[in-house]
């Protein structure tokens, strides 16, 4: 399925119904006397958080959405229906904002969490609501009035405990498949990674963590090389950061700084966040290699987590760290 994670849209509330002139026929009274209905108001367009969808593709493909007008009314003092509210349902964790004004209009994180974004118009009186004891037989009516109209940009950011983040072919698409049921591409070349992927770590007990897969950063990133800045908004939200660096290349730590000043450049909230720092691959490393690697320090004096997916080294010491840091109790 083809990951899509920004859109704009345009939404319309259903435009109320118009007010009815209309006169009975009864004996008696003046013109039979007023019978007309009211309009019924339009629907609203509402948008509603839901955790079964994982992308904003369906908006990829149809960029306007309107509501259901409201009915005309009638005589014999028969009010229109009214329109239905049209929902749609985007992913937890999309943010909606007015793309003219600029403004956030809401930031849905909960499951069935919902915001009401083009209100639908009013329906108009009838005849009959214009009665009074001067003027029995009022020909007149009000028309309904329009719906809400709005031009939304739709900005999707995964909601994930903690997100892996390295250089391409960091070993960060094949922790994830071992330590969660995600099944994401795996391959020797750079940018295997193309979409974000999200696994459920289970740690036993009941409790769980969401583990976000980000495609791999470059030096210069921050600027649009490679695969750019285009999908680092997904860590944003991330409580916990864990920096995979493959043990076998020349210089870990520089590695490392390559990262920091990417998420630097983007946001310097993100250097911010509790990390863990984390060498890969260290399988197809032995010998001297490895003590120099034991030696290397980076957060704070902290060491790293040496690991292997492919052997399960160290890998449930990480999960783990990643469980204390998230701010949940050891396991």
């Amino acid at each position: 399925m083809q990951f899509i994670d920004e859109v704009t849209i345009h939404v319309r509330g259903g435009n109320g119904g118009n007010g009815c002139i209309s006169f009975r026929r009864e004996k008696y009274v003046p013109k039979g006397g007023p019978d007309g209905g009211n309009g019924g108001h339009g629907g609203s367009v509402i948008i509603r958080a839901d955790r079964h969808l994982s992308t904003l593709l369906d908006f990829k493909y149809r960029a306007r959405y309107v509501a259901d007008r409201g009915q005309h009314g009638r005589g014999k003092k028969q009010d229109g229906k009214w329109g239905k509210d049209l929902v749609l349902r985007v992913p937890c964790g999309t943010i909606v904002r007015d793309a003219v004004a600029g403004v956030v209009l809401g930031d849905l994180t909960e499951h069935d969490q919902e915001i009401l974004v083009a209100r639908g118009g009013k329906g108009g009186r009838g005849n009959a609501e214009f009665a009074t004891p001067t003027d029995q037989a009022p020909r007149r009516a009000e028309a309904g009035t329009a719906g809400q109209e709005r031009l939304l940009q739709l900005e999707l950011k995964l909601l994930a405990d903690v997100g892996l983040v390295g250089l391409p072919n960091a070993g960060k698409s094949t922790l994830i498949s071992v330590i969660s049921a995600a099944k994401p591409k795996i391959a020797d070349y750079p940018f295997t990674t193309l979409v974000p992927n999200l696994g459920i770590v289970r740690i036993g007990g009941g409790r769980s963590l969401v583990v976000a897969d980000i495609p791999g950063l470059i030096e210069d990133a921050h600027q649009g090389k490679g695969l750019g800045i285009q999908f680092l908004r997904h860590i944003e939200r991330t409580r916990v950061l864990v920096f995979l660096l493959e043990a076998s290349r020349p210089d870990p730590k520089a590695d490392y700084a390559v990262l920091l000043n990417e998420l630097k450049s983007f946001d310097s909230a993100l250097v911010k966040k509790p990390r863990i720092v984390v060498l890969t691959k260290m399988d197809i490393v032995e010998g001297e290699k490895e003590r120099d690697l034991r030696r290397l320090r980076f957060v704070r004096g902290v060491k790293p987590i040496l690991i292997s997916a492919v052997t399960g080294r160290g890998v449930q010491e990480l999960v783990r760290s990643m469980w204390k840091l998230a701010g949940t109790s050891e396991p």
